[in-house]
């Protein structure tokens, strides 16, 4: 089953529409790459659901081990390189001030920061910096 469309808009622009949803996603080039930079880029995107997905399946494993993650917050940069122009380094700061945790719920939110599906599906020389607060 398809996940989504993708439609060219011209001048740089894509919308990207999730089949099952009907959510609508909006895409340009970045300012640094002959683009307006008025929505997320591709590789904005990339970066971007790499926090997504960790909080996600950290939500998912705080939910099965009886603790919560709400109101944990993610900052990401991505940052590029030239010659291939693509990603080369992610940072996520994942800021778990929100709630307390115990060594063993740590331990659980700092290997799903290592093992969550768009961590594992990035190429390996994409720099994958995470930092995990709990303080």
């Amino acid at each position: 089953m398809e996940t989504a469309k993708t439609k060219y808009m011209g001048d740089l622009r894509t919308e990207i529409v999730h089949l099952r949803s009907g959510s609508v996603i909006t895409t340009d080039a970045p300012v640094d790459n002959k683009g307006k930079g008025e929505n997320f880029s591709p590789t904005d995107m990339v970066a971007s659901a790499l926090g997504s997905c960790m909080l996600t399946i950290m939500g998912i494993a705080a939910r099965e081990h009886n603790f919560s993650i709400d109101g944990t917050t993610c900052s990401i940069t991505k940052i590029m390189t030239d010659n291939p122009r693509k990603i080369g380094e992610i940072i996520i700061e994942l800021d778990f001030a929100a709630n307390s945790y115990s060594n063993k719920q740590k331990k659980i939110l700092e290997h799903i920061s290592k093992t969550c599906p768009v961590a594992l599906s990035l190429h390996e020389s994409v720099i994958k910096n995470v930092t995990l607060l709990f303080e």
